[in-house]
């Protein structure tokens, strides 16, 4: 219920916004907040070609397009109207963003879904999730209390988990959205999200990440020196999020943390991320971008390799239950589609709700606000010129991308102001739409503090990436 008021304030501002600033005369036209495309000018007057100087109506009629730009200002002729533009649109309107999101967005997802959901379909068949569970029960059962032993949400979390983990976003949603499925068989009361639901998305929402393929791509593509050099940091940030995630859920659900399975599991992965960062700080530039950009995709492949090798093993246990592995994946596989064709409301409404919100300039004003006040507190410039990026990651992935590549475009991918914008962009989940789409595929309405403890997580991991970004660059 809070959620759906959020978005429900979100577009009632953003329309109020856009809607007086036209009247008031500080737009010129409001076209483009239905119909625009991210980047397009601004129209902020439109002028006949007479009207302009001699000289400028020369430099318009010979220009290739028709364009020209002079003080700041984009001229743009069209059948002796010239439009004058001003900066670029923040993101796609209202119909393009409904276009863009079937196109660009759900489609994909539904493909992701149906192909890793059948993967998983067969993890079940073969009875190898059961075998999967058992193994991680113990340290399961510390975290989730409530999950019975050897049930299959553990599989499906851990999947997600190591996605996570790797950097795999188009496999960690699948998987994730399988294990909130698997724990609502668990919910007692359907409508509201239990304990598990709740801790499963706090620690999804901090993103544990010792592959940040995406950031190490956007900085070798601003030409980074070292585009690696940003993965140290982000492992730290995101792994200091993932503690503070265990903890305050932790302590709300009164979670023995004393547990020797819990504490070993903990310093494992600790070690492993040690032996990692030391053996890929040991290689050269070229060496680290090869092996990051290839363990990932490795471990992906080995996994489903695993999976289908172990199903192939069990073709009799797939008889014996009138089934056999094609059919098995065609059934996890339709589950997929249909899970897809039911978040896609959830998406649409959201993606909408933020595409007002930054046409309108309403989150320009927000942010603008947020930087003069910690500009007024001493905060660091450099710093505040990073901010952008934190504040919209909750919200967008799109959206907060942009403004890290605009970043390094403009500060440098080898600043500091750029370095930390690549650690906040990996250091956070898009909570808003995490949570929308997860509780959205089991229709859960009431998702009680999840949204609060996980905005409470971006905030700490927002501050961790300042702290270690500083200590570092």
């Amino acid at each position: 219920m809070a959620l759906s008021r959020f978005w429900l304030t979100i577009i009632l501002v953003s329309v109020t916004y856009i809607l007086a600033s036209l009247f008031s005369g500080s737009s010129y036209s409001i076209d483009y907040v239905v119909n625009g495309k991210k980047d397009d000018p601004l129209v902020k007057k439109e002028l006949y070609l007479n009207q302009l100087s001699v000289q400028l109506q020369d430099t318009l009629q010979k220009a290739k397009d028709h364009r020209v730009t002079f003080n700041d200002s984009l001229y743009i002729l069209d059948n002796k109207i010239v439009r004058i533009a001003v900066g670029k649109q923040a993101t796609d309107g209202i119909l393009p963003t409904a276009k863009n999101t079937i196109f660009d967005l759900l489609l994909p997802l539904i493909a992701y879904l149906s192909f890793f959901c059948g993967i998983l379909q067969l993890l079940i068949d073969s009875g190898a999730s059961e075998k999967l569970a058992k193994l991680l029960s113990p340290v399961f059962v510390k975290v989730f209390p409530e999950v019975p032993k050897n049930h299959p949400s553990i599989s499906y979390m851990t999947l997600n988990f190591a996605a996570n983990f790797l950097g795999l976003d188009s496999a960690a949603t699948p998987f994730g959205l399988k294990a909130m499925e698997s724990l609502q068989e668990l919910n007692q009361d359907k409508d509201k999200a239990s304990n598990s639901q709740i801790m499963f998305m706090a620690l999804h929402a901090a993103g544990l990440t010792l592959i940040p393929t995406s950031i190490i791509g956007y900085r070798a593509a601003q030409n980074a020196q070292n585009p690696a050099d940003v993965m140290l940091p982000c492992i730290i940030t995101s792994f200091i999020g993932t503690i503070a995630a265990l903890v305050i859920v932790g302590i709300r659900q009164k979670i023995n943390f004393k547990s020797a399975s819990l504490i070993i599991s903990i310093g494992t992965i600790i070690g492993i991320i040690a032996g990692l960062l030391f053996y890929i700080t040991s290689l050269d530039i070229i060496g680290k971008n090869h092996f990051t950009n290839n363990l990932s995709n490795v471990i992906l492949l080995v996994i489903i390799f695993a999976i289908l090798l172990y199903a192939f093993m069990r073709e009799k246990y797939f008889a014996a239950n009138d089934k056999d592995i094609f059919s098995s994946f065609v059934e996890g596989a339709a589950s997929g589609l249909s899970t897809g064709k039911r978040i896609f409301p959830y998406i649409l409404g959201m993606l909408v709700a933020i595409s007002l919100f930054r046409n309108s300039g309403v989150f320009e004003i927000i942010s603008g606000w947020m930087a003069k006040l910690f500009l007024a507190f001493g905060v660091s410039e450099e710093i505040v010129n990073a901010l952008p990026i934190a504040i919209l990651r909750p919200f967008n992935a799109a959206g907060s991308r942009g403004f890290l590549i605009d970043s390094m475009r403009t500060y440098g991918a080898d600043s500091f102001t750029g370095r930390l914008a690549s650690i906040f962009q990996c250091a956070a989940e898009t909570t808003f739409y995490v949570i929308a789409v997860y509780f959205g595929s089991i229709k859960v309405k009431n998702t009680r503090y999840t949204l609060s403890t996980m905005l409470l997580v971006d905030l700490i991991s927002v501050i961790a990436a300042i702290f270690v970004a500083m200590l570092f660059f």
